[in-house]
């Protein structure tokens, strides 16, 4: 016999339980035809005879008699099974993983995870500090702080707002080579780079920016170090202005080159639609991070 259909399982179940066609199916919201064909086809699967029409009720077969306790404990089954999917839907406990690049989990990540275990302690966040782009698909992370829209269609991204990021040097930097506000300015300073393949020297020279490679006085692709390499005095380094705001001792350099502009995306998975823990984070993250402007 194959699996039983539970659509005709209910109909069987709902026809015994009431005796009556025209009850079950309004109790179903089907029309009555519909609800007949589902019981006539799960008696064909079976190979049984489930009821005997008595005038315009339904009487259970002995042989229905003996498969109703069975139909209702699945029935009991999957009653149970939509409460606790519910309930696990509805709760606002549990673990949520965030993953955002080191300088957004360090700067910007970091406070908003305190604000949300204020309004909500029950709900434990994980933070995936990475310059690695994580595979939401792939469960890697529930939310993910981006800065290029996904081009996946399964995943459920919200443009947060559009970021700016200036030129920065240390105090000491500054004392020794002076404040540098124009471009032409900068074509004999220092810089620190971030990486040796030629992107970001080719990328700061469409900024405007008439850069060589003699320019860079050091490279790092990973954003925590080259922000300590700045920090140092190594050279002029691009950072989000809430960022630099928040470390001391660095001045803002090149002050007539244009910003950088670059979006802020909040991207999840389609579970955001029923749980509510990641609906509560995704929500709570997406106020927090449009504050930072």
């Amino acid at each position: 016999m194959d699996k039983i259909d539970w659509n005709q399982l209910r109909a069987f179940l709902e026809t015994a339980e009431t005796g009556s066609l025209s009850a079950a199916a309004r109790k179903l919201g089907l029309t009555q035809p519909t609800l007949s064909r589902q019981v006539a086809a799960i008696e064909q699967r079976m190979g049984v005879t489930l009821f005997e029409r008595v005038g315009k009720a339904m009487a259970l077969t002995p042989t229905g008699l003996d498969l109703l306790e069975h139909a209702r404990a699945m029935g009991a089954a999957a009653e149970a099974l939509g409460v606790a999917a519910t309930s696990q839907s509805q709760t606002v406990g549990g673990v949520v993983s965030v993953s955002a690049t080191d300088m957004v989990a360090f700067y910007l990540l970091a406070p908003l995870v305190r604000q949300l275990h204020e309004q909500e302690p029950r709900i434990t966040i994980e933070v995936i500090s990475s310059d690695a782009m994580s595979d939401l698909l792939r469960r890697e992370a529930d939310i993910a702080i981006r800065h290029v829209k996904p081009e996946q269609p399964e995943l459920i991204a919200r443009l947060i707002r559009q970021a700016e990021a200036n030129f920065y040097a240390s105090e000491d930097w500054v004392k020794t080579h002076g404040h540098p506000r124009s471009a032409e300015e900068a074509a004999h300073l220092p810089f620190v780079g971030a990486d040796r393949s030629g992107h970001f020297l080719n990328y700061m020279r469409q900024h405007g920016l008439p850069l060589s490679e003699a320019n860079f006085s050091c490279y790092s692709d990973h954003t925590v170090a080259h922000w300590a390499l700045v920090r140092q005095g190594m050279g002029i380094g691009a950072m989000m202005d809430e960022i630099a705001r928040e470390t001391p001792g660095m001045v803002r350099v090149l002050d007539d080159v244009p910003p950088v502009i670059f979006p802020i995306w909040l991207v999840t998975h389609r579970e955001l639609r029923t749980s509510r823990r990641i609906r509560v984070v995704f929500e709570g993250l997406a106020q927090g991070l449009s504050e930072g402007n």
